[in-house]
């Protein structure tokens, strides 16, 4: 493919588990221009924010561009064969079983494939895994439970379709926004359409929910058994079906009772009218989809969540039609494609078995291997403990960084740190991961990749190359295939294309199928490299000579042994307290414009104006009763470690819990790294860690002096207990907390503005009141201001960033920076809300005050909320936050 002339490549995003199709193009000075691919049946056009931002994060500042052996370039072949000698050196002399992968589900399908190859058929062990065994592992298991496979039952039509929506654990609005979109769009053309929310915390998702249940950590299956109990003392068990196409009805009624409502709400931390109300509904409305996500699946008791809510979907046959049935959402692009391969140290490839005889068979008669893994393999969080205990001696870790994303994060490290032979193969040269890493191996990015993922609908769409691979960088799919020729396997590894890849994996799919297995793209097994390069979105099942309807388990068809949905028996859980020194409830996920550890949306000025350092979410009389204000810094500890973060005090936040987003690492933040504070507690059956429950303690902490600077160039060193760095347009913003006063701040000042001695400073020191400005320029350009005060600085860090792109010919305009406030002809925009068009809360203020009353209104006046719409919650909370005050 030529890159010369501009043209419109259609791919895929490379965030979440919707799977929108892209239109991406990279002009003749090479910027990308990019919009959302209107004919994709994901998306149909639409982007969230992070999509929408893609161009900014595409630049090559700070890529891995070439192989690296102890910190020296090397060529790919010395590269290669140093991993294929390492990994072969421990197989001779420690076994197969001590060597591991740790994937991805950022790999693409064919990569996936081939990493599973090469270490369940050909090293021969199944210590193969993935970091979707932290998103959706228990789901996995869930599935496989009640249905015989991995299938999921659902599509996004059905959300659409749906009478009554139940979000369990899943803040769509800002971690699947796209989704969130369909779904309002769906509730505003049929009003009478009913949503539920499951959530400890009120999220923005609950903009649009007409019940919001905050329900205590770990209440859902309590919730859940409950509901089926209700239904069967309520008469809405559809026995019909039950009788026809489930089994284990009666063992699941049973093990759910007794459910009085005075027991579920003791569970749950839920009331009566609350209970009655939400079991009511389901009971009413027959068209129900359950839509749940990491709430429900990172627990001690995560598959039993799933299972308890697809009992009931079984129970009242709400399964296998046009808008209902339990719909699991993922969370990452190619996690499902992961799972088809079999990724998970559990499975095999194409959904078979690695437990069954016949399966392990068929699978190495199929790939002609000399050997194939006979046990699961190390799952993990096991995996990398086996790493710390020594019983690893080689570890490949690819696209991801389970230094800060794994519990007990400094342990992993250390760990790693620790084994005697590491590879990383990743896209940035600098991670919390890849600075530990003996060999590491340049992988093209998106927009350079060539393959397919599949989302959570089951729908199989292309991604495309729109940009060169720069450097030496080369696809995963290739990097596994030239270390498996390096070991011996030149036959099984010789291939010249993805397509060939994906040819194999289809014709895997079918290979003695016969409708036995759910997985199945038959028809895709003679796509030569043309066929490849034009297949467009579709969802599997698709066998040889057949199309798929989208819609899977119609009038039963389960792959059980006998054929039927099996509703398995879940208890109602007892309520785990906490150790009394670590009394708060801390909650891990993910914020609106930033995706996991920030490799990629760090990049992007715009994705970090709305949310630009770690922070703790707490509610007010918490935050009182610990002597804490809001934008104090917060100490936060477990018995695993402590964390750094910046107090977000809101009434969302239900007493006695914490939540703190998951995506600051050492490259953006002092000590933010919050999966140190969660214990390795996992599911037993499923193997995913419970991230969504870890006891920890609160407490302010005390600086000195208070810093927030906007600079030119990113600073070389930051001497302060906490910092926490974020791009800007044309440089970046730091945030300061020092414990101790600095013996010269001026000195400090020039050192982060990297000014030489003789450079002149702007300064205005108020040592009675505790504040310093300082601000540094090259000719009419500033290149750095700092402002330091005993209290959290109450500068406007929007207008402050503003200044790096603004020239300062004329003194007052000097005088202003140093002032940190704009003149009275300068609107101060405020807090950035609506990241897509840059519109700040106090803009939207304004706007409100002039007479825009609803969200349509201020879209109307300053474009905000109309792109993504992940916005549209709090532009709706500014709203009512100005009708109140002009109320008063």
């Amino acid at each position: 493919m030529s890159f010369e002339e501009p043209q419109a490549i259609r791919t895929t995003c490379p965030y979440c588990g919707v799977g929108c199709g892209v239109r991406a193009r990279r002009e003749s000075d090479g910027s990308v221009q990019l919009s959302g691919d209107p004919e994709h049946p994901s998306n149909f056009g639409r982007l969230c924010s992070k999509g929408s931002a893609l161009p900014e994060t595409v630049g090559l500042a700070g890529r891995l561009l070439y192989p690296k052996v102890d910190g020296r370039r090397m060529a790919w072949d010395d590269a290669l064969g140093a991993v294929a000698d390492g990994f072969t050196r421990a197989i001779e002399e420690h076994g197969p079983d001590s060597v591991a992968f740790y994937c991805s589900g950022q790999l693409l399908t064919e990569d996936y494939y081939l990493a599973n190859k090469l270490m369940k058929g050909f090293i021969g062990s199944a210590n193969i895994d993935t970091n979707s065994r932290l998103c959706m592992a228990s789901a996995v298991a869930g599935h496989k439970r009640a249905f015989g496979a991995d299938t999921v039952p659902c599509t996004y039509e059905d959300l659409e379709e749906a009478d009554l929506v139940v979000l369990v654990g899943s803040n769509l609005a800002w971690c699947h926004p796209v989704i969130y979109q369909r779904i309002a769009a769906a509730k505003e053309k049929r009003p009478e359409m009913k949503i539920v929310l499951i959530d400890p915390r009120r999220t923005m998702t609950a903009d649009i929910a007409d019940l919001h249940l905050p329900i205590r950590a770990d209440g859902d299956v309590a919730l859940f058994t409950g509901l089926l109990a209700w239904l069967d003392e309520h008469d809405a068990i559809d026995r019909s079906y039950v009788e026809n196409h489930t089994e284990g009805f009666g063992d699941a009624l049973k093990a759910a009772q007794p459910a009085s409502l005075e027991r579920i709400a003791m569970l749950t931390g839920l009331n009566a009218e609350q209970l009655t109300a939400f079991y009511d509904l389901f009971t009413r409305i027959q068209k129900t989809v359950t839509l749940f996500s990491q709430g429900v699946n990172q627990s001690q008791r995560g598959t039993d969540k799933v299972n308890a809510i697809i009992n009931y979907h079984l129970a009242t046959g709400r399964i296998g039609r046009p808008g209902m049935g339990p719909f699991s959402i993922t969370g990452q692009p190619n996690a499902m494609g992961g799972r088809e391969v079999g990724g998970l140290a559990n499975t095999l490839a194409a959904h078979m078995e690695l437990e069954d005889s016949g399966h392990r068979d068929r699978v190495q008669r199929f790939w002609h291997s000399p050997r194939i893994a006979d046990k699961p393999g190390l799952k993990a969080v096991e995996l990398f403990q086996a790493v710390a205990d020594g019983r690893i001696k080689a570890l490949w870790i690819m696209a991801t960084n389970p230094a800060d994303t794994l519990p007990e994060a400094d342990l992993v490290e250390q760990a790693i740190k620790d084994c005697p032979f590491v590879v990383v193969s990743d896209v940035v040269n600098e991670t919390d991961t890849v600075r530990h890493a003996h060999v590491k191996l340049p992988a093209a990015a998106w927009g350079e990749k060539d393959g397919t993922v599949t989302n959570s609908e089951r729908r199989i769409s292309r991604q495309r190359p729109f940009l060169p691979m720069p450097g030496d960088a080369q696809p995963d799919w290739w990097i596994i295939a030239e270390v498996g020729k390096r070991m011996g396997f030149e036959d099984a590894f010789a291939y010249d294309g993805p397509d060939e890849i994906f040819a194999e994996h289809a014709a895997l799919s079918a290979f003695e199928n016969e409708g036995t297995r759910d997985f199945d793209i038959g028809a895709c097994a003679g796509l030569d490299r043309g066929g490849y390069d034009a297949l467009q979105p579709f969802q599997w099942p698709r066998p040889k000579e057949s199309t798929s309807s989208g819609q899977v388990f119609v009038d039963g068809g389960f792959f059980t042994q006998s054929g039927r949905g099996r509703l398995v028996p879940i208890s109602p859980s007892v309520r785990r307290e906490h150790d009394p020194a670590f009394p708060m409830t801390l909650n891990t996920g993910r914020v609106r414009d930033h995706w996991h550890s920030m490799t990629r949306t760090g990049r992007s000025p715009r994705l970090s104006q709305h949310l630009a350092e770690p922070f703790v979410e707490l509610n007010p009389r918490d935050a009182a009763r610990h002597g804490i204000a809001n934008a104090d810094i917060v100490r936060v500890s477990s018995g695993d470690g402590a964390i750094l973060v910046r107090a977000l005090l809101t009434d969302r936040q239900s007493p006695g819990s914490v939540f703190v987003p998951m995506h600051w690492t050492d490259q953006f933040a002092s000590n933010a790294r919050v999966d140190r504070l969660v214990p390795a507690v996992t599911d037993p059956l499923s193997g995913q860690p419970a991230s969504k429950n870890a006891a920890v303690r609160i407490e302010r902490f005390v600086a000195t002096t208070y810093g927030f600077a906007v600079l030119a160039h990113k600073p070389r060193n930051l001497n302060a207990e906490y910092w926490a760095i974020a791009r800007c347009d044309e440089g970046w913003r730091v945030e300061l907390g020092f414990a101790y006063p600095s013996g010269d701040w001026r000195q400090l000042a020039r050192e982060l503005f990297d000014a030489p001695a003789e450079a002149e400073l702007l300064a205005y020191e108020d040592h009675h009141g505790g504040q310093q400005r300082f601000a540094s320029f090259k000719g009419s350009q500033l290149t750095g201001a700092l402002y330091l005060a005993a209290e959290p600085v109450p500068v406007s860090r929007s207008w402050a960033t503003d200044q790096l792109l603004r020239t300062h010919e004329e003194r007052h305009a000097r005088l202003a920076v140093i002032a940190g406030r704009p003149g009275g002809d300068v609107p101060d925009r405020g807090a950035i809300v609506c990241t897509c068009f840059g519109v700040g809360a106090n803009e939207i203020a304004r706007a409100a005050a002039g007479g825009c009353a609803t969200v349509e209104a201020v879209g109307e006046a300053l474009q905000a909320g109309t792109n993504c719409g992940s916005c549209r919650a709090e532009i709706k909370g500014i709203i009512d936050a100005n009708r109140l005050q002009a109320a008063e």
